[in-house]
């Protein structure tokens, strides 16, 4: 019996790495650099997931296009503060690691750019477990479907035999636009009512019964 897929994508934010309430203070903590209203928590973690260009246009729709990147930089600053201190969740690098054992391709789809993946991937040392990745610096934003199918096409899997996992609906939804199968998981930005809404085969709330379900296919 064949599984089902034979390639996983992560999202990496709020998926793999616990840095949700991280990413969400330092866009408020720019917000005020900068004087501007800040945002509440739920609008603030809503963003991730997106560009960072992307993002600023959500959480400050009244910053004047040229002052966009100021609000990047502020951003920026306030993150690499302390990313140092960011955890990967529980269970995943040895969940990863069986995963690969298991025989599935493994890949990353972020909103973070080239830059700020490869420090990610060299620090937690989950690098060798990924056969591609794409940022948004490469590609549109989520929840345009280019990521996912660059990376379908790169490493030569049909759509149908590829599945996402996801914390957002910007992740779940690039998944439908790339007719691609998904899943969620609920412990990082959005709620899964609102993930429900995209139509994910399942929604896991640790990263360990995510593992064991993957594992289940290959069965």
């Amino acid at each position: 019996m064949t599984t089902r897929f034979d390639l996983i994508v992560f999202d990496w934010d709020g998926t793999l790495m616990d840095s949700t309430a991280h990413i969400t203070r330092s866009i408020q903590a720019a917000c005020q650099d900068l004087g501007l209203p800040i945002p509440p928590r739920e609008r603030a973690s809503h963003v991730i997931g997106l560009g960072l260009v992307d993002a600023m246009r959500v959480v400050c729709p009244g910053l004047p296009e040229a002052r966009y990147q100021d609000m990047v930089q502020a951003y920026r600053h306030h993150y690499l503060a302390g990313d140092e201190t960011i955890e990967l969740f529980d269970g995943v690098a040895e969940g990863l690691a069986a995963l690969e054992a298991a025989g599935y391709l493994l890949a990353v789809a972020t909103g973070k750019s080239r830059v700020g993946l490869d420090r990610a991937l060299n620090v937690t040392g989950l690098a060798p477990h990924f056969l591609a990745t794409r940022t948004v610096d490469e590609c549109h934003s989520k929840p345009h479907p280019q990521m996912l199918l660059d990376i379908t096409d790169q490493l030569g899997v049909a759509p149908a035999r590829t599945l996402m996992v996801g914390d957002t609906t910007h992740d779940l939804q690039m998944a439908l636009n790339a007719a691609t199968l998904s899943v969620g998981v609920s412990y990082g930005a959005h709620p899964v009512e609102d993930l429900l809404d995209c139509e994910p085969l399942a929604i896991f709330d640790v990263f360990d019964d995510l593992q064991q379900w993957l594992i289940q296919q290959r069965s």
